[in-house]
């Protein structure tokens, strides 16, 4: 008869305690929930590297990009603080053990992290190691080590060099013994596909990647743009996260973080991230240098100049308009005039009604001042002075209003 299979059971630990001499139950017990909780969640048998670990249509609807917990979060300021970015060429994702960085099988991102680890106090910048993907004969083979936002790169680290290479690279900031930094061109997105240690990633990680290579083709920027998928960067409930590191308007380097990508984001983040140097605001999640509170505080500057850059478009369009019809009004027979914004915003003044405003008090007594004289972008312009506190008094006020209605009506039904 044949025997069933068990290959499903994977030791994880060695349980030394059980060839122990007989200890009472309870220290068993305290024993065997300690080791567990050490330990990665189980990974189902159908969640398991190899050829069944591709996403079927119930992954895809429990883990893919309409999962339920889809943009319920705030992104911004959900990147932890650090300086310096460490990126490990190192076999692929299939490979990849769920807390590779503490695998006993694999040495050199092993002994790389424990490197790091115990020289942090003596490493000037605050310095976070991830795993990327690495194949030999490429351009990012195994042992290769991409260092941002110095954009250079150090080849055929080996395990036996991981304590030399952190030594004069990191600590001592000096060029390793070793190897010859490379300077790095174009833009570099990687991409969390690290789907034993999370379900969600491995799911929309490679699905992004497709994409993302697949639209850097077409547009012909092979040259330009690389794309890697990487081990886990924190955030899970944010997948697709991905990282990219370029050149911004100002030609410095910075790592900016974006969670809840689908491949319909992709074109928008090739065009208005990478092509010009513009933060894709709905997506971002923080950029490498900043604490929690000051990418937040990013977030609501950028949101700021945006309003007044739609402003200011919309009165240059306005002005073109005008010279280019020999200083005729670009208006309608109902006396509005309209401008195109950014984005597509649609930016309206009624001329007449800015006419009336000038010649009365207005609201509020102006004292005759006109309530806009500007009369384009309203939007824009309430957008970039209307304050938090402003937003939660009127909240409140709203609500206090809304509770005295809600108890006259019980009152006046129960009389």
């Amino acid at each position: 008869m044949k025997l069933a299979s068990f290959s499903f059971l994977r030791v994880r630990r060695p349980l030394h305690f059980l060839f122990l001499p007989s200890l009472p139950l309870q220290t068993l017990i305290i024993a065997m929930d300690a080791a567990r909780e050490d330990l990665p969640n189980p990974t189902p048998i159908s969640q398991m590297d190899g050829p069944d670990s591709f996403p079927n249509s119930d992954d895809t609807d429990k883990y893919g990009f309409q999962r339920s917990e889809m943009n319920q979060s705030p992104l911004a300021g959900t990147v932890d603080a650090y300086d310096c970015h460490l990126f490990l060429c190192y076999k692929n994702p299939e490979s990849w053990p769920p807390r590779i960085e503490g695998s006993e099988s694999d040495r050199l991102p092993r002994l790389l992290a424990a490197a790091l680890k115990s020289r942090k106090n003596e490493i000037q910048r605050n310095t976070r190691l991830t795993i990327c993907q690495g194949r030999d004969g490429t351009e990012s083979s195994n042992g290769d080590v991409l260092i941002f936002p110095d954009m250079i790169r150090y080849r055929g680290l080996t395990h036996f060099d991981a304590d030399n290479f952190v030594e004069d690279v990191l600590v001592k900031g000096k060029e390793w013994n070793s190897g010859k930094a490379e300077a790095l061109t174009g833009s570099h997105v990687f991409v969390c596909s690290h789907g034993s240690r999370d379900r969600r990633c491995g799911v929309c990680g490679p699905a992004l990647i497709k994409k993302l290579e697949e639209d850097i083709e077409l547009q012909g920027l092979k040259d330009q743009v690389f794309v890697s998928p990487c081990s886990h960067i924190g955030g899970h409930k944010y997948a697709g996260n991905l990282i990219i590191f370029s050149l911004n308007v100002h030609g410095e380097v910075t790592g900016h973080w974006y969670g809840y990508v689908t491949p319909d984001d992709i074109p928008i983040l090739l065009d208005q991230h990478i092509s010009k140097g513009k933060i894709v605001h709905r997506l971002w999640r923080g950029q490498m240098g900043l604490s929690d509170a000051e990418q937040k505080k990013a977030l609501e500057q950028r949101l700021e100049k945006d309003g007044e850059e739609i402003y200011s478009e919309c009165i240059n369009t306005k002005k073109r308009e005008e010279e280019a019809e020999d200083g005729s009004s670009n208006s309608n027979k109902d006396g509005t005039s309209c401008c195109q914004g950014a984005n597509g915003l649609s930016c309206c003044r009624d001329e007449k009604r800015v006419d009336e405003d000038s010649s009365s008090k207005g609201i509020g007594g102006n004292g005759g001042k006109s309530l806009s004289k500007k009369g384009t972008c309203m939007v824009a312009s309430w957008f970039k002075t209307w304050e938090q506190a402003d937003t939660f008094a009127a909240l409140a006020v709203v609500g206090a209003v809304a509770s005295v209605a809600v108890a006259y009506s019980i009152y006046r039904r129960s009389g």
